[in-house]
């Protein structure tokens, strides 16, 4: 089976066909540097990770960019407000980021373009917009010929009448039309500015991402990933200027992911009702949010809460379960149970290469991995020894290995103070045998609030790390 895609542009799932065989482009657009991140952008960013995962399990090459936005009117507009230079904010706000995603155990990427970095690629694709009259210089601005363009709004649907400008300022009067939007905005006092045919200036938002593509993947690029609030204007505008220049098919695929929701509204930073990575890193796992975003559809609202947090704890917990070692004095290396448990590793692979084929479908690929934890545990309770549980497990750990997910049953730090646990559990065996069960409790519940699970059978007991 073909991996399947979901492609905004053609709104349909299609078969994932690149345009190099056995290789994929993909740009994601990143944040604009201006203040926290927050749990939005880390949704996007392990969503994106996960499929870029997926492709490289597939035996595909992966040529992966995801940009950083920092020349931009927000930015500008905080630095005023600081009363700093505006790429200090966006400097200190990227180095940021980029801790972030190693927190959030995201795969690096092969690139991380900025758009101050890249000046004089986008004043050349300014300047051959021009020549090819799909732009206009006036007073210092450029703006793209909208109305030229007969596929505009092929990507989002819209008509020309229900459009809006694509700029984040008010309509400009001296525009042909309101739907041109910005390509070059002359300078202003206390703005950074660069030098360009048409006076000092800086670039519009959407061809910062066109050039900063084509620089790094080229003309043509398999797929084009982000929120799906960038929809319209940003990839709308994107599309528009990058096939007038090139006459070709920007994006085969455009994958757009749905939005984080707290309090029945959109995440954002205008709106004020965020989590900042930071904080929820303070008190969060990384894992645990990987569960939440796995759980959902890629294309759905993603509604952050407790509860739903508490779930995911709980859902990493039972696949954790699934790597505990073989019961003490465990014996048994045939049976109904490993039977089953070898029938499942097939069903597993199998069912886990459907659903993630089918338009990257985590939820469904996880209920695959529950049913195999649920064959290991199985055959744990029926005393199978460790060799019999390893190929299952293997297969197990390199599963969610693939879904950026780190299970391990014991953590590193805690490594020396292992020997003092096998001791207090060897000791409660003994207390047990003495039958002072409210003393072996004590034990037990003591130790469960540090972190340590013990397992009693009739052959011993057990413990890991939770």
């Amino acid at each position: 089976m073909s991996i399947k895609i979901y492609s905004t542009l053609s709104r349909r799932k299609e078969v994932f066909e690149p345009l190099v065989p056995g290789e994929v482009s993909m740009y994601v657009c990143g944040p604009t540097v201006y203040a926290k991140a927050h749990i939005g952008h880390a949704m996007s960013s392990i969503i994106f990770d996960i499929i870029r995962r997926y492709f490289l399990h597939s035996g595909y090459q992966v040529k992966f960019v995801m940009n950083y936005t920092d020349v931009d009117d927000k930015i500008i507009d905080r630095a005023n407000q600081l009363g700093v230079d505006p790429f200090t904010i966006a400097n200190q706000h990227i180095e940021e980021y980029q801790q972030h995603l190693a927190n959030l155990n995201v795969l690096s990427a092969t690139a991380y373009p900025q758009a101050s970095r890249e000046m004089d690629k986008i004043i050349d694709m300014i300047g051959r917009l021009i020549e090819k009259d799909f732009a206009y210089a006036v007073d210092g601005d450029v703006y793209y010929r909208v109305l030229k363009d007969q596929d505009y709004g092929k990507l989002s649907g819209r008509k020309f009448e229900d459009m809006q400008s694509g700029t984040r300022k008010e309509v400009d009067d001296r525009k042909e039309t309101p739907m041109d939007f910005a390509l070059w905005k002359s300078a202003k006092p206390g703005e950074p500015a660069w030098d360009s045919p048409w006076g000092k200036g800086r670039p519009g938002w959407h061809i910062e991402c066109s050039a900063m593509n084509m620089t790094y993947l080229g003309e043509q690029i398999d797929i084009h990933g982000g929120g799906n609030d960038l929809i319209f204007p940003h990839h709308e505008n994107e599309i528009a200027q990058t096939e007038a220049l090139t006459g070709k098919p920007f994006a085969k695929y455009w994958v757009h992911n749905g939005m984080m929701m707290l309090s029945g509204e959109k995440m954002s930073k205008s709106l004020g009702n965020l989590i900042s990575i930071e904080d929820y890193l303070k008190s969060q796992s990384a894992e645990t949010l990987r569960m939440v975003i796995l759980n959902s559809g890629y294309r759905n609202p993603l509604t952050y809460s407790e509860d739903i947090l508490s779930q995911a704890d709980r859902a990493l917990e039972r696949l954790r379960s699934g790597l505990k070692p073989a019961l003490p004095g465990a014996t048994i290396e045939s049976g109904k149970a490993i039977d089953e448990l070898n029938d499942q590793i097939v069903s597993t692979k199998a069912g886990f290469k459907t659903s993630m084929d089918d338009d990257f479908n985590s939820a469904g690929a996880l209920g695959h991995l529950f049913e195999l934890v649920r064959s290991i545990n199985a055959a744990r309770a029926e005393n199978a020894v460790d060799k019999i549980l390893a190929p299952a497990q293997n297969l197990l750990s390199e599963l969610i290995g693939i879904f950026g997910l780190k299970l391990e049953m014991s953590a590193g730090e805690n490594s020396k103070v292992d020997p003092f646990i096998d001791y207090l559990v060897e000791l409660r065996a003994t207390i047990r045998k003495q039958k002072l069960y409210e003393l072996s409790d004590q034990i037990r519940d003591r130790l469960a609030t540090l972190g340590v699970t013990i397992e009693d059978s009739k052959e011993g007991s057990s413990w890991y790390w939770n």
